[in-house]
């Protein structure tokens, strides 16, 4: 099949999900081709089999915001044409299923029909889909998809509850290639980051509100009262500032290291001992799914989808959203001793096995043939 994508191509869950799918479907002998207004951070290499399409988006002076939906939809149109693409898979409702649905209307126009399937990943349903201003326009462009998919069954009841949603929803969870995590390092240099005595905790995202950094500051606070331990946070966002002032403020400033944004996360887990994912919110948790691909367990809240990721008791423990006090102890449990920590990782691992791409990879391409068929 000819597969289009479109996808946010930041350092975000669904562009990272989206870019890893397309991957693998090329190895499966598909062609792909990303569209987008970047190149994806995750999309290395491209090959014969995988291409990508920069929108452009022309500034015009009579614009206060530029429509980036509109040159969507003409590149869609273009590109569709172009190379003859079979099916179009766009990752989020707004804006890309409203653009998608607008280029399935313009290639009507010419007599072409082109089907779409439409994956929800969390923000686009619960926060920027909810909000009043973009409510109709999110329903419409579920309801107007071919076929619709969402990465837990989390994120499908509140899909239900939220919407007037007619179409059936597929619940597809997000994947990861578990062989690439299966730690390639003969050495992960755990030297550099800590001390032979010191346990590593490790958190990763966009330092949303929604990710409750200042919880992890407040959990590693009590854990390293414990035992000797360091803290790596890596990514980039507004909370990363109040967090270092936090830690300044604890007196643990010399204990956390911030990394911003890095494509060397893998290697982070390498020598991790522990992955903290506090959130708010997690309509999947893909980051906790990556460290327990690496052997990492997992404290995370109950929220969202992360029940359905981090089994309470085996990859390691789920806690009501805020309860600090009570993750650190969790935290505690799995850290105190070499023997059961060793046994967590394994478990993580273990866990991890269920999302593997050979399981998931082969359900899209079903959805695609489906869609294709008229049949979802």
């Amino acid at each position: 099949m000819k597969i289009a994508i479109v996808c946010y191509p930041t350092f975000g869950g669904s562009g990272v999900v989206a870019t890893e799918l397309g991957v693998a479907l090329a190895e499966r002998g598909h062609e792909i081709h990303f569209i987008t207004y970047k190149q994806p951070v995750r999309l290395d290499l491209l090959s014969h089999k995988i291409f990508f399409h920069e929108v452009s988006v022309p500034t015009y002076p009579l614009f206060k915001y530029q429509p980036y939906e509109l040159a969507l939809s003409s590149k869609l149109v273009d590109m569709v044409k172009l190379y003859k693409i079979d099916v179009m898979h766009v990752h989020y409702a707004i804006p890309h299923a409203y653009a998608g649905y607008m280029a399935k209307q313009m290639l009507a126009e010419e007599g072409i029909t082109i089907p779409m399937v439409t994956t929800l990943h969390g923000t686009d349903i619960t926060l920027v889909g909810n909000h009043p201003f973009y409510k109709p326009a999110v329903t419409f462009s579920i309801n107007n998809s071919d076929c619709v998919t969402s990465v837990s069954r989390s994120l499908k009841d509140d899909t239900l509850r939220l919407f007037d949603v007619k179409k059936n929803i597929n619940v597809i969870p997000n994947f990861i290639d578990t062989k690439s995590f299966q730690n390639p390092y003969t050495d992960c240099q755990r030297d550099l980051m800590a001390l032979p005595n010191e346990r590593i905790i490790t958190h990763v995202s966009n330092l949303r509100p929604v990710k409750r950094i200042q919880d992890v500051i407040q959990i590693f606070y009590q854990i390293q009262r414990e035992m000797p331990a360091k803290l790596l946070i890596v990514g980039q966002g507004p909370e990363k500032e109040p967090a270092e002032q936090l830690t300044d403020q604890l007196g643990i400033a010399d204990k956390v290291i911030f990394f911003g944004n890095s494509n060397e996360v893998d290697k982070i887990l390498c020598f991790s001992d522990l992955f903290l994912l506090p959130s708010e919110k997690e309509s999947f948790g893909l980051a906790a799914l990556e460290a327990m691909a690496s052997g990492v367990p997992v404290i995370s809240s109950n929220t969202g989808g992360l029940p359905e990721v981090n089994i309470d008791g085996e990859s390691g423990y789920l806690s009501n959203v805020g309860a600090v006090d009570e993750m650190a102890q969790n935290a505690l449990k799995i850290l105190r001793d070499d023997t059961t920590l060793a046994q967590f990782k394994a478990k993580s691992r273990k866990s991890a096995a269920r999302f593997d791409t050979h399981t998931v990879v082969p359900i899209y391409e079903k959805i695609y043939r489906d869609a294709i068929a008229g049949e979802c």
